[in-house]
């Protein structure tokens, strides 16, 4: 963020620079060729180069053009300065991050007869506490770009039987993306997601298990669920 302000400023000096070489070479061309009376008999370029106030013509108005474009310099340089810092102290005071996983079952989860957001009850991160356990829910502290990930794992008793499962990555209500798996080869699979997904503050993400799939043998805690912010964006 640093880089984009010091970027920026240093554009708006470069800029400012041309301007004032403009305006200086525009005063110096109609001084030189100025076919009237000078109030100081001749067109000094050497003195008005020289900062010296009123030692030849246009050099007090030269003068002022560089005052009031150092002054617009110094003002842009401390409000970007400023912005950067605020930017800065913005993202650095907000932590949102959350990671949490199943309990370890011996039965299998489902299956159920409507789709049911997926239990991951052993918190290991909660910065922000947005994540609530007991929902399997996670609601979005303020608007920004949110990085979400999960895990999927589950294992059938034994060769021949279907492996049969469905789950799904939920925003406001609507899936955004999913996996699955559906077959009498594996005895056991697992899989993952990751997705970026731009929330308002207030918005809503979880992940749910599809009604009549199941999910069996969680061993070691490997189906996760877990979030992060990544920066705030207006709202």
């Amino acid at each position: 963020m640093r880089t984009i302000a010091c970027s920026l400023f240093a554009l708006a000096l470069l800029w400012n620079s041309v301007r004032a070489e403009d305006i200086i070479s525009s005063l110096r061309a109609a001084g030189v060729a100025w076919e009237g009376e000078l109030p100081c008999r001749k067109w000094d370029c050497e003195c008005a180069f020289t900062r010296q106030r009123g030692c030849c013509c246009a050099a007090y108005e030269l003068q002022e053009v560089e005052d009031q474009i150092f002054m617009r310099m110094k003002d842009l340089s401390n409000r970007a300065s400023q912005l950067g810092d605020s930017i800065l102290e913005l993202i650095g005071g907000i932590r949102v991050a959350f990671t949490a996983s199943m309990s370890p079952r011996t039965n299998c989860l489902g299956p159920f007869t409507r789709n049911r957001p997926i239990p991951y009850d052993v918190i290991t991160l909660n910065h922000g506490s947005a994540y609530n356990p007991a929902l399997g829910l996670f609601t979005a502290p303020l608007s920004g770009l949110y990085s979400f990930s999960f895990s999927v794992y589950s294992k059938v008793g034994g060769a021949g039987e279907r492996m049969y499962y469905k789950v799904q990555l939920i925003r406001n209500g609507e899936p955004v993306t999913s996996t699955w798996e559906d077959n009498r080869e594996d005895s056991e699979d697992s899989n993952s997601q990751t997705i970026l997904l731009s929330l308002q503050q207030g918005g809503q993400v979880y992940v749910e298990l599809l009604n009549g799939r199941q999910l069996c043998d969680n061993a070691e805690g490997l189906n996760t669920f877990a979030g992060s912010l990544i920066y705030p964006t207006l709202a």
